[in-house]
């Protein structure tokens, strides 16, 4: 699962994407790595692995992974080809979900592209080279779909939906904004709009208002316009982050706890991406290894396997299943099984967040 991390130059996207692949480097269980000089990989925090470890004496913890793709600047005129803006938009289109940074913080030394602070603009900016590649899709889609109609009825309500997205990117707004049934969503998710890609805002600021003023007047503008598409904004400080990225664990708890803070901007925004995608964790530990593993909302028990091996899934007979908490709060599979609070599923269980697993299969 990839993440584009998108915004405009001297907004901090370049000092983020840092912190973050710096992060994941000083990662023991889950080292960066770099697929491409612009990708990142880097692990999702989850404090359930370190009590799982401990609780069952294992010799290794393993968590699960998400992607940051630090697309190339954007300048006006990106979808007509200005600048880097076939590169940016391709770009875009290979990744689930947009991390957007906008600027909300002033610095005489940090000069801004577009000569102001004005995080609304930065965002507007983005998003209408965003629709207006998408308007184009769009434009040509409704043609083609109007000539097979007219043989194929069955077409009508592609065609409707079709018009739909057309008449309210012309209005100014994004496909996300736009309420779809879930019969609607699958065929518009074919469609690959970058308008309609999820969005997460990243309002970045100083480290004198993370001390005292998070939630500034640029923040607040921020989280008004995420709620009108019912995105999230994750408020941070990318030097900051950058700089607890570079230290070691027990100094980094330590610095965050002088800042009064109980967890880093980064880990906000790693959980909020992982959130974003619609994904959550199951866990399998042991002697052996503690791991979590990415899977969708909905996932069934024999995909959840599959994720594990390919074999698991093909030969699944049933999944052993105990809540997290209630394995913790036994102290272990014996006692959890002593209760009765280990429970057998089969092929048409939904996996939960959080559920500790042991698959059995045969093949």
């Amino acid at each position: 699962m990839k993440l584009g991390i998108v915004g405009l130059p001297n907004v901090g996207k370049s000092t983020l994407f840092n912190a973050i692949t710096s992060a994941g480097a000083e990662s023991a269980n889950y080292p960066f790595c770099t697929i491409e000089p612009n990708v990142g990989v880097v692990s999702v925090p989850d404090k359930r692995l370190n009590v799982l470890t401990n609780l069952l004496n294992s010799e290794k913890m393993v968590p699960t992974a998400i992607e940051f793709f630090d697309i190339a600047g954007l300048v006006k005129g990106a979808s007509k080809g200005e600048g880097l803006g076939n590169k940016f938009l391709s770009h875009i289109r290979e990744v689930e979900a947009i991390v957007h940074v906008v600027r909300c913080f002033e610095d005489e030394n940090v000069t801004h592209v577009e000569g102001r602070i004005d995080p609304i603009s930065d965002i507007e900016i983005i998003n209408i080279e965003l629709m207006l590649s998408d308007l184009e899709i769009i434009s040509r889609r409704i043609q083609k779909t109007e000539k097979l109609a007219k043989a194929d009825k069955s077409l009508q309500k592609e065609l409707e939906i079709l018009t739909t997205i057309l008449n309210t990117i012309e209005a100014g707004n994004s496909v996300r904004s736009i309420d779809f049934s879930n019969k609607e969503k699958a065929f518009v998710r074919d469609l690959n709009l970058l308008s309609y890609k999820p969005i997460l805002y990243v309002a970045n600021i100083s480290e004198e208002d993370l001390l005292g003023n998070p939630e500034n007047d640029y923040v607040k503008r921020v989280i008004e316009y995420a709620d009108k598409e019912n995105s999230e904004v994750i408020v941070v400080s990318a030097q900051i982050e950058a700089e607890i990225s570079e230290l070691e664990d027990e100094e980094k708890r330590s610095f965050l706890s002088d800042l009064g803070l109980t967890e880093s901007g980064l880990d906000k925004l790693i959980n909020a991406s992982y959130k974003l995608l619609g994904l959550m964790s199951f866990l399998t530990t042991g002697p052996k290894e503690t791991r979590a593993w990415t899977i969708k909302m909905g996932t069934k028990a024999p995909q959840a396997a599959g994720k594990i091996h390919s074999d698991m899934e093909k030969g699944f007979i049933r999944a052993e299943i105990v809540n997290y908490n209630d394995l913790v709060g036994c102290g272990g599979y014996p006692q959890a099984r002593e209760k009765g609070l280990v429970r057998l599923e089969g092929k048409e269980y939904v996996m939960q967040d959080g559920d500790v697993v042991v698959f059995r299969f045969n093949v």
